[in-house]
């Protein structure tokens, strides 16, 4: 991508989506299945058509997750089903906190994101501007614009000041919140700010940080990162 390849992405082939619940059938009487965020991606209509020959036993649940904040719903489903929850029980849980997350990424430009289609008019309204960096915001649907930012650090303050003000406001009193982070950048750079997010909020950032995957990577663009609560 630094170099200027092309790179694009596509849904999970059926055929891999069916071979892995009929795997995972053999073992178990129903199955959750929590895909990517329908306003991001096609695989979760497709994942439903699919799970329409299941008789029941197939529950694809949208809750408009990505990312660390879908990792987050496949932790909080397997310890439901843990407590016993049928998968009905954790698709209404789910998909009533699915509102109750935020993801704030800071991009250095955002051709990858409006070459995508992955952007609202809004957001796609920055542009690209010498030394503006846009910051965007994930709450529900898609991409949008939440700020501009003069630099990397200032890009940086902004995402963490908007979180700190989420965690005061929408997400006050809410057990269980955690803040986690993800990036596109070097590991060391990712190691300065995972530290940052530390100095910041502390116990609530458990140190989770990880690269962004691929499929989202590539609509991102090289040398970012994202908080996310």
């Amino acid at each position: 991508m630094a170099a200027g390849a092309d790179i694009s992405t596509s849904q999970p082939a059926p055929g891999d989506v069916l071979s892995l619940w009929d795997e995972a059938l053999e073992r178990c009487s129903e199955l959750v299945y929590i895909p990517m965020s329908s306003a991001l991606s096609g695989s979760c209509a497709t994942a439903r058509l699919l799970a329409e020959d299941y008789d029941g036993r197939v529950t694809v649940i949208d809750n408009q997750r990505i990312s660390a904040t879908q990792r987050a719903s496949v932790l909080d489903a397997v310890e439901l089903a843990n407590a016993g929850y049928t998968a009905a029980g954790i698709e209404e849980i789910l998909l009533a906190e699915r509102l109750s997350a935020s993801i704030y990424i800071s991009v250095d430009t955002l051709k990858y994101l409006k070459k995508g289609g992955r952007v609202t008019p809004a957001a796609a309204a920055f542009g690209t501007v010498l030394g503006i960096k846009p910051v965007l915001q994930i709450q529900g649907d898609k991409l949008d614009a939440l700020a501009m930012a003069h630099g990397t650090k200032a890009a940086k303050r902004q995402m963490l000041d908007t979180l700190e003000r989420d965690l005061e406001g929408r997400f006050a009193g809410v057990e269980g919140i955690t803040v986690e982070a993800a990036y596109t950048c070097t590991d060391e750079e990712a190691a300065e700010w995972a530290g940052e997010i530390r100095a910041r909020f502390g116990p609530l950032f458990d140190g989770y940080i990880t690269p962004l995957p691929l499929s989202i990577a590539c609509h991102i663009g090289p040398a970012r990162s994202a908080p996310a609560a």
